[in-house]
């Protein structure tokens, strides 16, 4: 038994490899089994929380792969291969390497698909243009994560990948060059999802064009005229306009002017103020401000009235607008008091009499 444990395998006695399994079975069987205990702890008090970190956790635990598990012991069992040949440790040293950023490349992924998933389930139901970007996210997150992977692989088998990244770099400027129009709109949906300046349904106003807003796609962005055509915009191009969105608002500030005659006696012009306050104030969703006699213009007396509209739904605005100007109508007609309109009065002066002429 002596001659056994002390004949060499590989350079190192027998017993050093007995005692490198029993480590690695050791380890090995260790971890899993509190990788196990760790998953369904945290599975049962995920179920507690609304935290979605502990989810996350949780998932990442359960992708974490046997071999991963054997490949930590097996590096913790080198430890006590001390003769092990240089050409035997470095092989064992990059399996264990490659075992990690395959482990890596596995929660990386699980991490983002938990995150898109996570988005979907909570912005499906109300903005499913925001989900469709965010997939688009999630894809192009896992591409540059996975490429990230390759080059630590290739240079854990001694590949040179300076020159690799470097010819990477100058490719990608040429393909980002090429397509900096569709990344410019990729990025400006991704940034639309992000910020919310609109959402599906909004009524904005881009320049001189005004419509609802129908679809946010990763190119495009689609607006219903007030006409009925629709409108397409370049998500970049969007951005980069002044955009007026007026279902941001909770309330809509009124401003209105209108003038009387010149010829209304100084009673009535005083009146006028609280004549607009009766007709306003009874009226539901508004909030009267004011009314004054602002000014003299060229043929009126001008007054200002302000009010606020307690909703942003644009008919229900232009009802209450209807409603005071029909009142005003009537109860001007009441009280004598005339409208102004542009008019032109000319005064003649006509001679008294005609200057006789001398012969």
């Amino acid at each position: 038994m002596q001659e056994v444990l002390i004949y060499k395998l590989f350079g190192t006695p027998v017993a050093s490899w007995l005692i490198a399994l029993a480590v690695t079975v050791g380890v090995s069987g260790g971890l899993f089994l509190l990788e196990k205990i760790l998953a369904w702890r945290l599975h049962e008090f995920a179920k507690t929380t609304e935290t979605k970190i502990d989810d996350a956790i949780s998932v990442l635990i359960k992708k974490t792969k046997w071999y991963f598990l054997f490949a930590i012991g097996i590096y913790f069992a080198l430890v006590t291969v001390k003769d092990l040949p240089r050409i035997e440790r470095n092989l064992i040293d990059q399996t264990i390497k490659l075992v990690i950023l395959i482990q890596i490349a596995i929660w990386g992924n699980t991490l983002i698909n938990f995150w898109v998933k996570s988005y979907k389930d909570e912005k499906l139901p109300h903005d499913a243009a925001s989900v469709t970007t965010f997939s688009a996210l999630g894809f192009v997150s896992k591409l540059a994560f996975y490429a990230i992977i390759l080059l630590l692989v290739l240079d854990n088998f001694g590949i040179n990948i300076t020159t690799l990244v470097a010819s990477l770099g100058v490719g990608g400027i040429a393909v980002a060059l090429a397509v900096q129009n569709i990344l410019g709109d990729l990025f400006a949906s991704l940034s639309i999802s992000l910020d919310k300046p609109f959402v599906i349904g909004d009524f904005i106003a881009v320049d001189t064009h005004r419509g609802t807003v129908e679809k946010i796609g990763l190119k495009t962005t689609r607006i219903k005229s007030l006409s009925g055509e629709h409108l397409v915009f370049s998500n970049a191009d969007l951005l980069k306009s002044r955009i007026q969105n007026f279902n941001k608002m909770e309330e809509r500030r009124i401003v209105f002017p209108f003038g009387i005659r010149y010829e209304t006696p100084y009673e009535k012009v005083s009146a006028v103020p609280g004549i607009i306050r009766e007709i306003i104030v009874p009226i539901e969703q508004t909030r009267f401000d004011r009314a004054h006699f602002k000014a003299y213009g060229d043929f009126s007396l001008n007054f200002e009235v302000v009010y606020f509209v307690l909703s942003p739904n644009m008919n229900l605005y232009m009802d209450i607008q209807q409603k005071i100007n029909l009142a005003m109508f009537e109860r001007f007609m009441r009280e004598g008091i005339e409208f102004a309109y542009p008019t032109q009065t000319v005064y003649l002066n006509q001679q008294a009499g005609r200057e006789g002429t001398s012969t």
